[in-house]
Order: structure tokens, then C-alpha cells, then sequence
């Protein structure tokens, strides 16, 4: 099986709702970008740390493990991501463009978004993956990612 969807990854936000009470602060700019080639299979229901990810994509430019938000928009500043409602009733979660320039990269489908600063329960919670539909790959290029002007992802928390 294949990357077919984007999609948040629903352990760690039950772990935000439950007794648990896992501290994922969706502002945090430490959060880290993650690449995966076309052979990683997501398991939105299961997986819910970074060691869960297979098939990562690394290079020139984007190290193994990720690139930091605070690093991963143009001229190596920040994205700087937002938590906001809109339009009502929706949750709406958003940043700048990604924008790494140097990269040499080779069919990366996806990107994962994880906490990699997060220790407790457990070490780099998942947060989402971007799935690109078409794999993308750079030579001493920028690797960009332009998000929908409805944001990176939304929640309708309405009935």
C-alpha cells in the first residue's frame, strides 16, 4: 500500500482530549517537517511517533529527521503557525509556505508534521501528513510547499 490521503494522526489528538493530556501546542515553530517517499503506508489510526515512519527521504538541504518550522519557510525563517476558527464552527491550523532552498531530494510523496521537542508519554508525537499526490524531487533547488489559502488543515466542529 501507498500514501492516498492527507490526514491528522487521531492516537495523539485522542491523547489531547483524554486523561492523558499529551501538550501538543500546534504554535510551537520546534515542530519538525519530516519527508517519505511513496512506500511509507500511514496508519492514521495506529501510528503515533516518528520512529512509526518508514521510506524517509533525506538530502542536501533537508536533513534526516526534518527541518524545523522555524526554518522552513523562505530565507530560513520561520512558518509561523496559526490555531484559529475560521470560517465558524471550524478549527483552522496554518502557516507560511515552505520554502528550503539547497535541496537535493529524490520522490518525496509526503510530509509529516511531528512534535520533535515532545518527551512525555512518549518521544515526537505525529501531528499530520501532507500527502503530495505526485512525488517531488529537487537538484540543488528549492523544495516548496504552497498550503491552500484555507489553511494546511481544518476540523469542522460543528453538526
Amino acid at each position: 500500500m501507498a500514501i492516498t490521503a492527507s490526514g491528522f494522526y487521531l492516537l495523539n489528538f485522542v491523547d489531547l482530549l483524554d486523561a492523558t493530556q499529551m501538550a501538543i501546542d500546534l504554535s510551537l515553530t520546534s515542530h519538525k517537517f519530516a519527508l517519505v517517499n511513496d512506500t511509507h503506508t500511514p496508519d492514521f489510526d495506529v501510528h503515533d511517533a516518528f520512529n512509526d515512519l518508514t521510506n524517509e527521504v533525506s538530502g542536501t538541504g533537508w536533513a534526516a529527521g526534518g527541518v524545523a518550522l522555524s526554518a522552513a519557510a523562505s530565507g530560513a525563517t520561520s512558518t509561523s503557525p496559526t490555531n484559529t476558527i475560521s470560517p465558524a464552527g471550524t478549527y483552522k491550523y496554518d502557516m507560511n509556505d515552505v520554502s528550503v532552498s539547497g535541496t537535493t531530494l529524490t520522490n518525496a510523496m509526503a510530509m509529516v508534521l511531528y512534535a520533535d521537542a515532545l518527551t512525555t508519554p512518549f518521544a515526537d508525537p505525529l501531528i499530520l501528513l501532507i500527502d503530495f499526490v505526485t512525488a517531488v524531487s529537487t537538484s540543488s533547488g528549492t523544495f516548496g510547499v504552497q498550503f491552500a489559502s484555507a489553511g494546511v488543515a481544518t476540523i469542522d466542529l460543528t453538526p
